[in-house]
């Protein structure tokens, strides 16, 4: 291996072994509560669930009928509008996966103590209302308008989401990450 590479590009090795690293911990921590962390009183998962009875509370909140109801065949919990059910919320829609990722970057770009969890804190409470409202929007316009169903769940809405969190990482590299000096070298 040429150490001179790495002695050039410390940076930027840092960088990834901070962000992998820590994306692999998070991801398998999240692995083992998703083993560990199955219920049948807050099926699939605990987050999951939560999700899915926020979305519904959201949908009734702008007025529309809802009810929602556990579906074992592929672990999701299913939420209809009127008499029809529209989405299932499986365990890929609660945004922790997102977090993850969200978490790793931020991690990657550490600005001491304080201002790293405050930010890691703000970002995913915003990730995880925007995911909720994100997946509250996605059932009113399939249920309005099921011929555009893979066009917002597969497009717009994931463009969404991931938008949010390239914005925010935006935000903390130019906001939050002071420039290094010859000094801090």
């Amino acid at each position: 291996m040429n150490f001179t590479f790495i002695q050039k590009n410390k940076a930027v090795v840092k960088f990834l072994l901070i962000f992998f690293g820590s994306y692999l911990i998070l991801a398998a921590g999240y692995k083992l509560y998703l083993h560990l962390g199955s219920s049948e009183t807050y099926f699939p998962d605990y987050i999951t669930h939560l999700v899915a009875v926020q979305t519904e509370s959201v949908l009734q909140a702008l007025g529309y009928e809802t009810f929602s109801m556990a579906y074992e065949k592929n672990a999701s919990v299913r939420i209809g509008i009127k008499d029809q059910f529209v989405v299932q919320v499986i365990e890929g829609c609660n945004a922790v996966s997102v977090i993850i990722l969200f978490l790793s970057f931020i991690l990657a770009f550490f600005s001491g103590w304080k201002k790293t969890l405050l930010f890691i804190f703000g970002g995913s409470v915003l990730i995880y209302t925007l995911n909720v409202l994100r997946i509250a929007l996605i059932t009113i316009g399939i249920y309005h308008y099921p011929q555009y169903t893979d066009l917002l769940h597969e497009i717009l809405f994931p463009l969404f989401i991931y938008g949010v969190v390239f914005l925010l990482w935006i935000i903390w590299v130019n906001r939050y990450q002071k420039p290094k000096t010859l000094k801090d070298e």
